[in-house]
């Protein structure tokens, strides 16, 4: 990328919307490079980003960073949930000074108005699914962080616990690194979901499925995207008078509209396991 180009204004995210259940393979997500010379640069790969829910998958390249500039901000209006793909995220709060160090396979939540950086840790790149609502179609991202205060200083650790840790209170705790203790467990579908974070906003859970299982048909009141994380996953959904059957392998994902009803099968024999986000109700 050239100089006159990085000084170009900032370039709006694509937000691809489908009006129907889609199947979105990781080959063919809409691209984008977000970010400047001052905040570092990220890779997106968009899947959907509807006027309920927004889902994307970030990159860093090993030993690299996002911050933020006047131009990219990060502090939104949304609940997020950040689900590591690929590699060790680092992520911060610089208002606050709190780190969180997330594996893969982790997840990382926290909500409304925190700003957060992220580093990509270690020799492996970094690929983070990132699910968000309310989403940049209902002014949360970009038109939102620009009417917020600039955040001038940015701070990386929390001193006032040196010496007294860990007996004393942490300043702020905005990052939550979600535990497997903090999973609530359901066999609402028949079979085993994970929920995640449940908000007013956001719901985001996982699934698995033994060979030859098969959830129940279902609707959920939000829009769903469903992400396949190991083994390939069936879905069917009835839309409109049209079924729709989709093949998922791993980091395809298939979006499905508020009251779609639908259904997951394994077919293989190995467990399938997946992580959905579901904006703004997870119930019908």
């Amino acid at each position: 990328m050239s100089i006159v180009e990085r000084d170009l204004p900032p370039a709006s995210s694509p937000r691809p919307t489908f009006d129907r259940p889609a199947l979105i393979r990781r080959a063919d997500v809409t691209r984008h490079v977000w970010g400047d010379a001052a905040s570092g640069e990220v890779f997106d790969w968009i899947y959907v980003s509807s006027e309920r829910v927004h889902a994307l998958v970030f990159g860093l390249a090993p030993g690299c960073e996002f911050r933020h500039s006047e131009a990219y901000r990060t502090v939104f209006a949304a609940d997020e949930v950040l689900h590591v793909l690929e590699g060790t995220l680092v992520i911060a709060d610089p208002q606050n000074g709190e780190v969180q160090r997330v594996p893969a396979g982790g997840s990382v939540f926290f909500r409304r108005d925190t700003w957060h950086h992220a580093f990509a840790l270690g020799p492996e790149p970094l690929r983070v699914l990132e699910l968000f609502a309310p989403p940049p179609a209902a002014g949360a991202s970009s038109a939102y962080a620009r009417e917020q205060p600039y955040l001038e200083r940015s701070r990386y650790a929390d001193d006032g616990l040196v010496g007294r840790w860990p007996s004393g209170a942490p300043l702020a705790r905005r990052l939550q690194v979600l535990r497997d203790d903090d999973v609530v467990w359901r066999r609402d579908l028949d079979v085993l979901v994970g929920i995640l974070i449940s908000t007013e906003h956001l719901t985001v859970g996982t699934l698995e499925l033994g060979p030859g299982e098969a959830a129940r048909a279902h609707d959920h009141g939000g829009d769903e995207v469903l992400m396949a994380l190991a083994e390939p996953l069936w879905v069917r959904a009835w839309h409109d008078g049209a079924v729709h059957v989709f093949e998922l392998f791993p980091e395809d994902a298939c979006y499905l509209p508020a009251g779609t009803r639908h259904e997951y099968r394994n077919a293989g024999g190995a467990t399938a396991r997946a992580i959905f986000g579901i904006a703004p109700s997870y119930l019908p």
